[in-house]
């Protein structure tokens, strides 16, 4: 029998029931607002919504004063977040429930290991096996931290509503509470008014991991290494998930990351990371109260216990607590040695903390830990080791003193820009960007290999812009020697073309000793985005993993080479289909390379939250990578709302974390389900598929000559990019120019207008052209669906996609165009998603879509008619600021709009 997948199963009666409790809530708190005659309109609206008269809908809308707009945007930008709150809910009470009464669901992590564990090497598998979510700043996130809290609220508040059913829980206290945090959402601002600063985005994300990412990252951890004893298998140093951090190292495109903004990432976390060990001692100091008058501890703790400052005649017999407080102290100097403040959660006094030696490194305070351990379990009292105490020494084991490791970004334009000044400056060449390839990487190779002077050192006058990236490096250097190695592991190259690209990057590491002839403290990760780079990536990476000082480079970081993979700018530019065959043919060629030289090729995805952008589904889309793809480890971006809808409280954290996990292994050790021989002929057929889908694709996107006006025309994009949800730039460019735009607004202004365009156009053509072509080409499509993992994936993303579109929607914003031969482009999509749906439909064997996922299904069906509304108002709105007559507080409720539709779909940019 096949594990469920719980999102897919979720409990409807139960869901339903909750979504009532809080709408009627919603209802009463808005009424009390607004009064009965307009809460009158408001519930008119839901009406006409549920009928889905959507003619009526935008009449009545459109008769709305602006003042009027702003209390129905509110009420339903609120109603859909509503909705996700007890949805979220459902997913963590039923991940507890299963959890705790030892029943399966797809991905659980007791399933994996016992998987595992069949094979010869298991204990090495689970040894080496990391995975790493990367946070980051991509600017998807609409909600405010504020919005955010309130919403954790009212989700700890529902989550008490099986207690409330029982009777031990006050039902009239519980729903007042509730009320109470409904009324402020409904007063309270959902947009920001100002633009987020980098370091918001720092402070921002940290808020996930107090309370949800470090007891959910350190309880799976030792789960994981409990089920493996329980197999006999020794993985004690294993970390099978750890962390990553773009924020504050990320500058592509971002003039304000700076080398501040990366020594205030860094710190940051440090801070949060040592405020949590710190809480931590102090727990075990309160509860660890073992006398000697009934145990002796062995001479390492009587030594720890000496040394404590903690002289009180309470504590003479208590020797453990005497030894936590030395370790408080030690670590609390450490603190405030590296960070420069004093622990807010400190109990021991900043002067005995002054006078305890610092901790060299995390794996210092961790053996003065284990210590104390062995010596409990020696005296008998192994459950007082269990449970805060075994989490603290994952944490440290997890997390060191860096909590993430950052990673840097750069576009490469701007590497060559400061190598050409550095080399002219040193007199060693004055013209390199005038050279060609073969120069170039002749000039780097010597340089980085004959040459063990700084460029800079030279008393030229540097630019800005070079003078900005060396004290980011030189910032970078001094991270590392402070809090180690992990805190900065990876510099990405952002659109990788050469090999000069990632050898420029290299001179850069060079100049503060970062990286050298014989090694690397910081790897070179090349970025491959657009379809042209991803197929040439091959011959790059073959070339460079063959030069003898990239070879020292890898070895010293245990023969491991990352790669970086783009699915944002892939898919703009070529396409779904293009797009995701690119990566995957790209995966499976580097892997190749990989193995030819004795290097493990690892990956980093840089998925977005939508299908267009490589999202949906974290286990489908780890196990249908390439076959082999996956060696132990695999880095994948998390940005913007998918963090809050992943990791927003620790069970639902849990979950994704193990899911993460169980798909790695999945992949890493599962027999491949399609022969050799039907691989190559499903290869030869996507071929042909893709090279039709983007040549469809690319004549409407870049052939077309009305397409540019029809999207800036019919897309928020120009309201999406006056968000305040990120520091970031919306374009590298003008906002005007589709080259120039990135990804993330593309992506987002399609989903608001409900086209969901990059999730799906080009693919209804392809497969259609295909299928005509000969009578037999259905049965193969069919089978590709039943057989491949890829290809299964690739439509039923394509299926949710279509699930969230709304046509008659798409063509009410076709409507904002300023003249028919604009508007016509819309005609043209309409046709390829109807074409589209009936084809996936066809090859799916599917009678609707998402025939095999009823939870989503039921999903939308609470959601959709609610952010249809919020449609009818972001349209008409949008009409009334193009004709110039909304000004001050009116402008915002395109904003709330905005955020609502975004609720709505979940994952939207």
């Amino acid at each position: 029998m096949t594990a469920k997948k719980l999102e897919n199963n979720s409990n409807h009666a139960v869901i339903a029931e909750e979504v009532k409790i809080l709408t009627d809530l919603l209802d009463e708190s808005t009424r009390h607002l607004v009064g009965d005659e307009e809460f009158a309109k408001i519930k008119g609206l839901v009406k006409i919504a549920a009928s889905s008269d959507h003619s009526q809908l935008e009449s009545q809308i459109a008769c709305l004063s602006n003042q009027e707009m702003i209390i129905v945007a509110r009420y339903f930008a609120t109603l859909p977040l509503l909705i996700n709150i007890t949805e979220d809910v459902d997913l963590a009470s039923e991940v507890n429930l299963l959890n705790n009464t030892d029943k399966d669901y797809l991905g659980k992590l007791e399933s994996t290991v016992d998987l595992v564990a069949e094979k010869d090497n298991a204990a090495e598998i689970l040894s080496h096996v990391n995975v790493v979510p990367v946070l980051t700043a991509h600017p998807t996130q609409v909600q405010r931290k504020t919005i955010l809290e309130l919403t954790n609220k009212i989700h700890d508040q529902l989550r008490r509503y099986r207690d409330v059913k029982a009777g031990t829980i006050n039902r009239k206290e519980w729903t007042d509470q509730l009320r109470r945090y409904i009324e402020i959402i409904m007063q309270t601002d959902i947009i920001r008014e100002k633009k987020l600063k980098v370091s918001n985005e720092i402070k921002n994300v940290m808020v996930y991991y107090p309370d949800s990412l470090i007891p959910a990252i350190t309880k799976l951890t030792a789960r994981y290494k409990e089920l493996a004893r329980e197999k006999g298998l020794n993985v004690d140093g294993a970390t099978p998930i750890t962390m990553g951090m773009w924020i504050g190292g990320d500058r592509d495109g971002n003039p304000y990351v700076t080398a501040e903004t990366l020594r205030l990432s860094a710190t940051i976390q440090s801070e949060v990371i040592f405020e949590y060990y710190i809480k931590a001692l102090n727990d075990l100091y309160r509860t660890v109260a073992v006398s000697t008058s009934y145990v002796q501890p062995t001479p390492e703790v009587a030594e720890l216990a000496k040394l404590s400052a903690d002289n009180s005649p309470f504590r003479e017999n208590e020797p453990y607590r005497r030894a936590f407080y030395y370790l408080e102290s030690r670590l609390a100097h450490t603190e405030m040695e590296l960070l420069d403040v004093f622990s807010k959660e400190a109990v021991v006094k900043k002067e005995a903390a002054l006078k305890a030696p610092v901790y060299k490194d995390a794996y210092e305070f961790k053996e003065d830990l284990e210590a104390i351990k062995r010596s409990l379990i020696q005296n008998h009292d192994r459950a007082v080791t269990g449970g805060h105490f075994d989490n603290l020494l994952e944490a440290i084991e997890v997390f060191g003193f860096h909590l993430a490791t950052i990673d840097m970004r750069q576009d490469s334009s701007v590497n060559e820009a400061c190598v050409a000044e550095l080399l002219k400056s040193a007199r060693i060449c004055d013209n390199y960007s005038d050279l060609d390839e073969e120069e170039k990487i002749q000039i780097l190779l010597n340089e980085l290999s004959n040459d063990p002077r700084s460029l800079h050192s030279s008393n030229s006058p540097k630019s800005e812009l070079l003078q900005k990236e060396l004290k980011i490096y030189h910032t970078a250097r001094l991270l590392k020697d402070n809090l180690g190695e992990n805190v900065i592991k990876q510099h990405i190259i952002s659109h990788t073309e050469s090999i000069s690209d990632m050898l420029e990057q290299a001179i850069m590491l060079k100049e503060y000793g970062l990286l050298d002839s014989e090694k690397a403290r910081v790897q070179v990760v090349p970025l491959f985005e657009t379809v042209e780079d991803l197929q040439n990536s091959r011959e790059i990476m073959k070339r460079y993993l063959s030069f003898d000082i990239v070879k020292h480079w890898v070895a010293s970081k245990g023969n491991y080479q990352e790669i970086m993979l783009g699915y944002s700018d892939s898919n703009k530019d070529g396409g779904y289909l293009a797009s995701c065959w690119s990566l995957y043919k790209a995966q499976k060629e580097l892997t190749a390379i990989g193995e030819e030289q004795g290097i493990k090729i690892t990956f980093m995805h840089g998925r977005g939250g939508t299908v267009g952008r490589g999202g949906g589904p974290s286990y489908e889309a780890i196990t249908s990578q390439p076959f082999g793809s996956i060696k132990d480890r695999i880095r994948t971006t998390e940005q913007g709302e998918i963090i809050q809808n992943k990791y927003g409280n620790k069970d639902a954290a849990y979950y994704n974390l193990e899911m993460l996990v169980s798909a790695a292994v999945d992949r890493m050790v599962s027999k491949q389900k399609v022969s050799q021989d039907h691989i190559q002929d499903f290869t030869a057929s996507m071929d042909g598929i893709v090279e039709d889908s983007n040549r469809v694709y690319r004549e409407l996107v870049f052939d077309n000559p009305h397409f540019h006006d029809y999207f800036f025309q019919a897309t928020p994009i120009k309201e999406v990019s006056s968000l305040n949800i990120g520091s970031r730039p919306a374009a590298r460019k003008k906002i005007t120019e589709l080259s120039g735009l990135r990804a993330i607004p593309w992506v987002f202004s399609w989903s608001q207008s409900r086209v969901m365009f990059p999730g799906w156009y080009g693919v209804g053509s392809a497969f259609k052209h295909f299928i005509d072509a000969d009578p037999n080409n259905l049965k193969e499509l069919q089978e590709m669906y039943q057989g491949w993992p890829f290809f299964h994936s690739l439509l039923s993303n394509v299926d949710m996609v279509l699930s969230k579109s709304n046509m008659e929607i798409a063509e009410k914003y076709a409507g904002l165009c300023e003249d028919e031969a604009t508007r016509s482009v819309f005609d043209i999509i309409k046709k390829e998603w109807e074409l589209t749906k009936e084809v996936i439909l066809q090859i799916e064997g599917h009678s609707k879509l998402l025939e095999d996922n009823p939870s989503l299904e039921s999903s939308l069906d609470y959601r959709l008619p609610y952010f249809n509304v919020l449609n009818y108002v972001q349209l008409e709105m949008i009409k009334r600021g193009r004709q110039e007559k909304l000004s001050g507080i009116y402008e915002s409720i395109i904003h709330i709009t905005i955020n609502g539709v975004a609720s709505g779909l979940r994952n939207s940019g």
